[in-house]
This record gives structure tokens, C-alpha cells and sequence, in this order.
């Protein structure tokens, strides 16, 4: 069967739609996060001398923990627990029809008992992809409009954004932890101007790389959920009903119990619609997601253009 492009691993091919410019800005942002860490590794070498390699081989360590298991510690944390086909037929049988869809081997299945109405994929490829839904959202949302859903989650593995976000990601943890090496090693215990100077400059020197790594990170999460949006009403044919789910959840979530939002809102990158505890939350304004008006005027625009009735 021929196969038609859009990426996935090992260089084969699905028939999401591809997407230059999430391709291009995945590039870019891991070159200019690399070009970053380059920068930021060589300050420290010059400003903390003797103490690099010690830090180096830390941060690598770390670096490797977070590749590797971030994804698991993330459903993890958001409580998803992997079902069967007998436990689950309906949900397996919608991820069945979109990897048929999309001509892509089929990722876990994971059910997380939340009332939050949501939807995460997590993964760094294929083989270990999986996708989630919450109880919440199994409850409130018609078969038309769970497809849209998980044709969104899909994409992102399809898309391979996922692993690109956990590495992107990667800079900001480790500039936070040079800060706290720089403030509680025996580099606080000197007494010379040198090394008041280097206790100064590396937290200045570690905020600027995070709020640089922070906003890098943050413009390709927010097109990254454009990106998955119009692959999945471009996949399933029916973009109004992946723009009836996100108006249903977005709506639903002021119904949720302030509780049960601040548990989900650590996770809002990884989440199909962003949790927020409170309209003034600080999430908003640092937001992972576009605004749900972007959202639903680039399904519409779709919408047109595949003359959906």
C-alpha cells in the first residue's frame, strides 16, 4: 500500500498531513536550544573553573533520566493507567480506526480517572507512545468528537513534537539546577571578589538561558497545537466535530472543582485544552496553548475549505 507523507519513526510515513512549518520550527528550536546550551556550558566552564566537569557529567546524567523517563513520569503524574481492548472496546476500536486512518502502528491505550474532561499523548517515538483519556472526558463527549480528540493526540506522535518538547525542555531544568549548584556548593563559602562575582554572575547567567529556553519552548508548543488540530480535522474529514469537543471541554472545565484543576494545571503541556485553577492563574499569561478563538477559526477556515456540511 502506498503511503503518503507526514513523519513518523524510522523514517516511515503516515498520512497525517505533513507540516513545514511545525517541521521547520522544531528544527529551529532545537538548533537554537543547542546553540543556547553551547553558550551557556562554555560561561560556566570560564566562570566556575575546577567545578565543571563534576557539574557536567551531573547534568548529563540528568539530561538522560529526564529523555528517557520523562514521559513515563508525566502519565505517571497525571494517573494513567494502560487498559485493554476488553476493558476499553470502544476506546480501542477509535484508536484502531485512526491508525487505520493514518496507516501508523498503534500506540498504547490509558484511561486516567479524572473528572477533568482531557486528552495527552506522551512518548518518544512510536514504540513508546501512548494515549490517554480521562474519565471526564470519556463521559462528556459524543464518538464523533473523542475521534477528533485522539486524532489531535495521535498527530503529536506522528509529528514526533512530543520528544522534540521533552528535549527542548531539557535546558530550562538543567540552567535551574546550575543556579542551585552555583548557591549551595562550597562556592558560597569564599570570601575573595572572584568568587562573589561568579556567585552573581551564574544565577544571572542561568535565569537569562531559562527565560530564553522558556520562550523558545512556549512558540513551538502553542503552533504545535495548531499543527495537531489541522492534522487531525485534515485526517478524520470532519474538523466540526474536533471543534464541538474543544468548545464542550473548554466549557466544561469551569465546572470543575478548583481542586481537581490545580492538580491537572502542572501537566498543561502535555494536556488537549490547558487546566487553569483560576482566571488570574499565571498560566494564562504563560500560556502552552493558543487561545480556544484561534482554535476553533482554524478548524472553521478548514471547515470551508473541505465544503463539510
Amino acid at each position: 500500500m502506498a503511503r503518503t507523507p507526514g513523519t513518523t519513526g524510522r523514517g516511515a510515513r503516515s498520512r497525517y498531513a505533513p507540516d513545514r512549518g511545525l517541521s521547520t520550527r522544531m528544527a529551529t528550536t532545537m538548533f537554537l536550544i543547542g546553540l543556547l546550551y553551547v553558550v551557556f556550558v562554555g560561561v560556566l566552564m570560564v566562570l566556575l573553573r575546577g567545578s565543571w566537569p563534576l557539574i557536567l557529567v551531573i547534568a548529563g546524567g540528568l539530561f538522560i533520566a529526564q529523555f528517557w523517563f520523562s514521559d513515563k513520569i508525566a502519565a505517571l503524574g497525571m494517573g494513567a493507567r494502560e487498559v485493554t481492548r476488553e476493558q476499553a472496546p470502544d476506546l480501542h476500536g477509535t484508536v484502531d480506526r485512526i491508525c487505520a486512518l493514518a496507516d501508523m502502528p498503534k500506540p498504547k491505550v490509558a484511561i486516567a480517572d479524572s473528572d477533568v474532561p482531557n486528552a495527552f499523548a506522551t512518548g518518544r517515538g512510536e514504540k513508546t507512545a501512548l494515549v490517554c483519556v480521562t474519565t471526564g472526558l470519556l463521559r462528556r463527549l459524543e464518538p464523533e468528537e473523542l475521534e477528533g480528540v485522539l486524532a489531535h493526540e495521535m498527530s503529536h506522535v506522528a509529528h514526533r513534537d512530543v520528544a522534540v518538547m521533552t528535549i527542548a525542555s531539557f535546558l530550562g531544568v538543567l540552567a535551574g539546577m546550575m543556579t542551585r549548584v552555583a548557591l549551595y556548593s562550597g562556592l558560597g563559602r569564599g570570601r575573595d571578589p572572584g568568587t562573589a562575582a561568579v556567585m552573581i554572575l551564574v544565577p544571572v547567567v542561568s535565569g537569562a538561558v531559562y527565560v530564553l529556553s522558556f520562550l523558545l519552548t512556549r512558540v513551538l508548543s502553542r503552533y504545535r497545537e495548531l499543527a495537531a488540530d489541522r492534522a487531525a480535522a485534515l485526517l478524520t474529514g470532519r474538523p466540526s466535530a474536533l471543534a464541538s469537543a474543544l468548545t464542550k471541554v473548554s466549557g466544561e472545565m469551569a465546572r470543575i472543582p478548583t481542586q481537581d484543576l490545580r492538580k491537572a494545571e502542572p501537566y498543561n503541556a502535555f494536556w488537549f485544552v490547558p487546566a487553569f485553577s483560576s482566571k488570574e492563574s499565571l498560566g494564562r499569561l504563560l500560556a502552552t496553548h493558543p487561545t480556544l478563538e484561534q482554535r476553533l477559526d482554524q478548524l472553521a477556515r478548514i471547515s470551508a475549505r473541505l465544503g463539510e456540511a
